[in-house]
C-alpha cells in the first residue's frame, strides 16, 4: 500500500506542477522574443559591427605577434571570402592596397592564396577590398537611418538591382577577363550596393517588426 500511495503521489506531481511550468516557460519565452523584436534593428547593426571588426582585427593581432588569434580569425571568415591578397587592404606596411604584379615582386615568385602579408609589406585584412565597403556602408546606413526607419519610404526592388549592377558588372568583367578591377571599383561599387540593400530592406524590415510587436500587444 505505501509503494501504491508513493507512485501516486508520484504520478499526481506532474499534473500539478505542469501547468505552472509550462506557463512560466511560455511567459519567459515570449518576454525573450519580444525583447528581440523590438532591438532587433540594434542587434543587427551590432552584428554588422562584429563582421566588420573582427578583419580589421586579424591585421592588428599579427602587427601585435598574436598570431594565433589572427589566424582564428582568418579561418572564421574564409568561408565567407576569397581574401586574395591583391584585392586585400594591408595594414601597417608600406602601402594600402598591392597588385598581383607587386606581391610577386616583393615575394620573389608566386603569392599563396593565403598569404597574410608580413613586417615590411603589412598585414592583409580578413576580407576583401569590396566586403569591407559592403558591410562597412551597410553598418554606417544602419547607425544613420536606423532611428528614422519608420519614417522611411520603400523603394521598390529595381532599385536595389540598379545598386548591385555596378558590382555586377565589375566583378563580372575581372572574371572573364575584360579588365581588372582596381581597389577604387571595388569600394565604390560594394559601397552602393550596401547603401542600396539597407535603404531598400530596412523600411520592409521596421514595418514587418511594427506589425510583430501589435501582435505581440494583443490579449
Amino acid at each position: 500500500m505505501r509503494c501504491s500511495s508513493r507512485r501516486e503521489a508520484y504520478d499526481a506531481r506532474p499534473d500539478a506542477l505542469g501547468p505552472g511550468v509550462a506557463d512560466l516557460a511560455a511567459r519567459v519565452s515570449l518576454a525573450i522574443v519580444s525583447w528581440m523584436v523590438r532591438h532587433l534593428l540594434l542587434l543587427i547593426a551590432l552584428a554588422m559591427a562584429l563582421y566588420v571588426a573582427l578583419p580589421l582585427l586579424a591585421p592588428w593581432l599579427l602587427y601585435r605577434g598574436h598570431q594565433g588569434g589572427a589566424q582564428a580569425i582568418y579561418t572564421l571568415f574564409r568561408p565567407l571570402c576569397h581574401q586574395l591578397p591583391e584585392r586585400s587592404f594591408f595594414l601597417f606596411g608600406e602601402q594600402s592596397t598591392y597588385s598581383a604584379r607587386e606581391l610577386a615582386t616583393s615575394l620573389g615568385g608566386a603569392v599563396p592564396a593565403r598569404f597574410v602579408g608580413n613586417p615590411v609589406l603589412g598585414y592583409k585584412v580578413a576580407v576583401c577590398q569590396r566586403d569591407v565597403a559592403i558591410y562597412g556602408s551597410m553598418l554606417l546606413a544602419l547607425a544613420t537611418l536606423g532611428p528614422i526607419a519608420r519614417r522611411l519610404r520603400a523603394w521598390p526592388a529595381w532599385v536595389l538591382a540598379l545598386s548591385a549592377a555596378p558590382m555586377a558588372v565589375d566583378g563580372l568583367g575581372q572574371l572573364v577577363g575584360l579588365w581588372q578591377s582596381s581597389p577604387w571599383s571595388r569600394v565604390l561599387t560594394g559601397a552602393l550596393f550596401g547603401l542600396g540593400l539597407v535603404r531598400w530592406g530596412l523600411p520592409h524590415l521596421s514595418r514587418a517588426l511594427a506589425s510583430a510587436q501589435e501582435i505581440g500587444m494583443e490579449p
